[in-house]
């Protein structure tokens, strides 16, 4: 498949980029290099291939999800250097 430099001068102008013809030339052809490996990928024959959703055997580290009891609103604002009644009260920081 071929890139040609309006799609390179379109794909710029939505990405608000700024290429020189010199540029523009170099990217519309390492595009139309990309998009020709690609193509060339769906000639592989993957059907007996399993989906995966990631290249390396990784497993999950994070500890498992359990319920747990939850502390009352007072007493998580009671170590609050100030609180009212529902929050905890810090300095403006916006003028």
């Amino acid at each position: 498949m071929s890139v040609s430099r309006d799609d390179v001068q379109h794909v710029a102008q939505l990405a608000r980029l700024d290429f020189s013809e010199d540029e523009e030339a170099k990217m519309a052809e390492e595009l139309s290099q990309i998009l020709d490996y690609v193509d060339k990928l769906d000639e592989l024959d993957t059907s007996g291939v399993p989906p995966m959703s990631h290249v390396l055997d990784v497993t999950n580290v994070f500890r498992p999800d359990e319920v747990e009891e939850r502390i009352d609103r007072a007493e998580a604002l009671e170590p609050a250097p100030e609180a009212d009644d529902e929050y905890f009260r810090v300095p403006k920081v916006v003028g």
